[in-house]
């Protein structure tokens, strides 16, 4: 598969994180996709706005894509996601037996899929997600960059 072949997904996904950032979240944007790349579930991050820590945006896409096909395993789709999914959100990507996820930034802090840890790929695991980063990383990984420095401003933090 080609990174082309997702950009209409990512562009979605982008659009998700801006909504994120709006609302005082970190900007993390999720769509999940079918074969035909119909749009089934998408979201951003929302745990501020739920109070709830995994009210991440990948886990809400998931959901809704389960809800939109009726079913929780979603092999045949693909987690589109603005930025490299942290262990929960990678663990439900195997748990829902998704078949494919494409990320734009990589997230060498809490990164779950190839550079902290690569839990789609384990071999311990009963299923593993195939893996395309990279889609669009430098735009993604500035929303979260400039994301982040203003919050570290507002707060007179030093950038690390």
């Amino acid at each position: 598969m080609t990174a082309a072949r997702y950009d209409e997904a990512m562009t979605l996904a982008l659009d998700e994180a801006r909504a994120a950032a709006i609302a005082g979240e970190i900007p993390i944007g999720a769509v999940v996709i079918d074969s035909d790349g119909r749009v089934l579930g998408s979201n951003h991050n929302r745990r501020e706005e739920a109070q709830d820590p995994t009210a991440h945006a990948e886990v809400l896409a998931l959901r809704a894509a389960a809800a939109a096909l009726g079913r929780w395993r979603l092999e045949d789709c693909t987690l589109v996601v603005t930025l490299e999914p942290c262990p929960m959100c990678a663990g439900a990507a195997v748990m829902a037996r998704l078949g494919r996820l494409v990320f734009g930034a990589w997230n060498d802090d809490y990164g779950a899929a190839g550079s902290r840890w690569d839990l789609l790929r384990d071999p311990r695991v009963n299923h593993r997600v195939e893996v395309l980063p990279g889609v669009r990383a430098d735009e993604c990984g500035a929303m979260v960059r400039e994301f982040l420095q203003q919050r570290r401003d507002e707060r007179g933090e030093p950038t690390p």
